[in-house]
């Protein structure tokens, strides 16, 4: 898609994201009626029968809530992600109105979510909440974005595609990590950019670890960095690397999962652990206490008067040691080399805080208005993902048709092509039997694997004792004309399929009872129905089991797909979006098992080549040799 001016490209967005606001609402309307039905779980926006299973307090009041299951049973499978915004409220009172919150972390068994006020309930349900605040946001962003002049308009118009991308001669670096010869080309590409790069990582080849070697050559140069992403999780992958190369990065935001001896990296513990907190924490107690002496009751003649005197008194006070932790707060942000967070950027934090260079990871996952926040406060830009695996979550299907679901990243590569990109193409991840289809498919057959991974296979495993189902790295069972079909989720939307899901828990069986761990297996499926059928027979300590967008920048040592689709009509849904089939395939690093109806999937030529591919590695497999009638 090619824009003539920003006004057109911003008016544009602006209209997407109204309807992206409309679709969310009727959403919202379809889980209620879902609600109605008796099974308000099922959509994957709300968890009802929820407990407070403990809590901490966090910068500026916050309350930190982990929530569990008050059966003990493990949470259903559901959208709620770090940084989704949520309401909080009564389980048994639907009339109640909740309180609204961020969650903050999550795994199988709980939920943390962050919120300004205490729950009164004893149960509670969370509910997906529209989010408003980051549509505003962009929407301001894009405001200002049309009112730049000078070297920002220009920068702004490269990002647009209207003004070509400039760069100057490359520079030599003493790079401080072991990197091969195309993350070090990526990483000096990206310094030499005037105004935009971008680095294209495909699975397993070190994006990240490239992305934090260029954050720390700028550094090194005197420059200041922002690094964001548009989840929460990337954020923190990032910080990761960081951390053990530079001593000035801050983590803004909610962490996803900061491990203990990266803690001292966030703003919250950096205000903690300022000398000044320990006033601000008594000015608090004073406040508490003056409000505590306020309420009392007394039958004074003045007791009016004195109570105003000391809620007025509470006020200031609460007032200064609000201010005092904000000035701490700004200096810790203004004296740090690298801020971290997500693209979501908290204007209120930052201020009118500038940047020589801005980093934006998993850029092919952020829609365009997202990207403008981060963009405005940068001198210069790196963009870095794969526009070959998942594309921008878009609600609305008929913005994501008109094109809301292309990133600025995959519209400025259709663009400029290689002028503006450099790919890395060593992997460390997959065996060469697994990254060859991918190479091929997507990658213009650029893929190595790197020699500690090329031929590893699971019988080099500790414990791995099946010779038989490591032989083969990649194999296809076929389940045409076996009359495994399809079939709409009872009450639901989304599809399963029943026999497939049984093939499925069996041959996972097979592998965990040949020495896999739980850990190191993936069950994948496109669909959430599916997904649900399969967790409900085979619920594992440590098992994972989930929808595609549940494993994007993830990887196990063994994958079972299972397609779902088998019909008459060929109808494969949106498995027509390979790239969903791409980050699939490319979660498994020494074993990878599909399943599907070949005469459905073989419609698409896409599908139609991996069966072949499969079939040359030796791995096609039809279920008539199991027997199946």
């Amino acid at each position: 898609m090619h824009w003539h001016n920003f006004d057109t490209y911003a008016n544009q967005q602006e209209q997407w994201l109204a309807m992206e606001s409309d679709a969310e609402r009727q959403r919202l309307a379809a889980r209620r009626q879902l609600e109605k039905q008796g099974d308000a779980e099922k959509g994957g926006e709300t968890i009802v029968d929820l407990r407070l299973a403990d809590y901490r307090t966090g910068l500026a009041g916050r309350i930190l809530l982990d929530l569990v299951k008050s059966n003990g049973k493990r949470l259903p499978l559901n959208r709620l992600k770090v940084g989704s915004p949520v309401v909080l409220s009564d389980s048994t009172d639907l009339k109640d109105q909740g309180i609204g919150g961020v969650v903050s972390k999550r795994n199988p068994d709980s939920i943390q979510v962050a919120v300004e006020n205490w729950p009164e309930a004893k149960f509670l349900r969370l509910d997906l909440s529209p989010d408003e605040t980051t549509r505003k946001r962009q929407l301001s962003a894009l405001a200002t974005a049309r009112r730049l002049t000078g070297r920002s308009a220009r920068l702004r118009d490269t990002l647009l595609g209207l003004q070509e991308p400039r760069f100057d001669a490359l520079s030599e670096y003493d790079f401080a990590t072991s990197l091969n010869a195309s993350q070090q080309q990526a990483v000096a590409f990206a310094l030499s950019a005037r105004d935009v790069a971008i680095i294209h990582g495909p699975p397993g080849t070190g994006k990240t670890t490239t992305l934090a070697e260029v954050i720390l050559q700028a550094v090194r140069s005197g420059q200041r960095v922002l690094a964001c992403a548009p989840s929460n999780t990337a954020v923190d992958n990032l910080l990761e690397r960081l951390v053990d190369m530079l001593p000035s990065v801050v983590r803004v935001g909610h962490p996803a999962r900061v491990f203990e001896w990266l803690r001292g990296h966030t703003l919250d513990e950096l205000v903690e652990a300022d000398e000044s907190t320990a006033i601000v924490q008594e000015m608090w107690r004073d406040v508490e206490e003056l409000m505590r002496t306020a309420s009392r009751y007394s039958r004074s003649r003045h007791a009016n008067r004195n109570r105003g005197e000391l809620y007025a008194q509470a006020g200031r006070l609460r007032q200064e040691a609000r201010a005092l932790e904000r000035r701490t707060v700004r200096y810790i942000l203004q004296s740090s080399d690298v801020i971290c967070t997500t693209t979501t950027v908290d204007e209120e934090l930052l201020a009118d805080q500038k940047f020589d260079l801005v980093v934006i990871d998993e850029a092919c996952q952020c829609t365009e208005p997202a990207i403008w926040q981060a963009a405005l406060r940068g001198e210069r830009i790196v963009l870095a993902g794969d526009h070959c695996q998942l594309p921008p979550t878009v609600v609305s299907a008929e913005a994501a048709k008109q094109g809301f679901d292309i990133s600025t990243m995959e519209r400025l590569i259709q663009r400029f092509d290689h002028e503006i990109f450099r790919r890395l193409t060593v992997q460390y991840r997959m065996n060469t039997h697994i990254m060859n289809f991918s190479s091929e498919q997507f990658y213009d057959k650029e893929l190595v694997a790197d020699v500690s991974v090329a031929e590893h296979s699971l019988r080099d495993l500790s414990g791995f004792d099946s010779q038989q189902l490591a032989d083969v790295p990649v194999q296809f069972w076929d389940t045409a004309g076996a009359s495994w079909e399809e079939e709409l989720e009872p009450d639901g939307l989304s599809k399963r399929n029943p026999q497939e899901a049984t093939w499925v828990i069996q041959q996972a069986r097979q592998l965990l009872e040949s020495g896999l761990p739980a850990e190191e297996l993936a069950i994948i499926a496109p669909y959430a129905a599916q997904v649900r059928l399969i967790r409900d027979q085979l619920n594992l300590p440590g098992l994972e089991i989930d929808t595609v967008d549940g494993f994007q920048g993830r990887e196990k040592e063994a994958v079972i797909v299972s397609f779902v689709r088998s019909n008459t009509q060929g109808e494969i849904g949106f498995l027509r979006d390979i790239r969903r089939t791409n980050v699939a395939w490319t979660r498994a690093r020494r074993g990878l098992w599909l399943i599907g109806d070949s005469a459905t999937l073989a419609a698409h030529p896409f599908y139609q080549r991996l069966v072949e591919y499969v079939e040359e590695q030796g791995g096609y497999h039809s279920v008539w040799e199991l027997g199946a009638q």
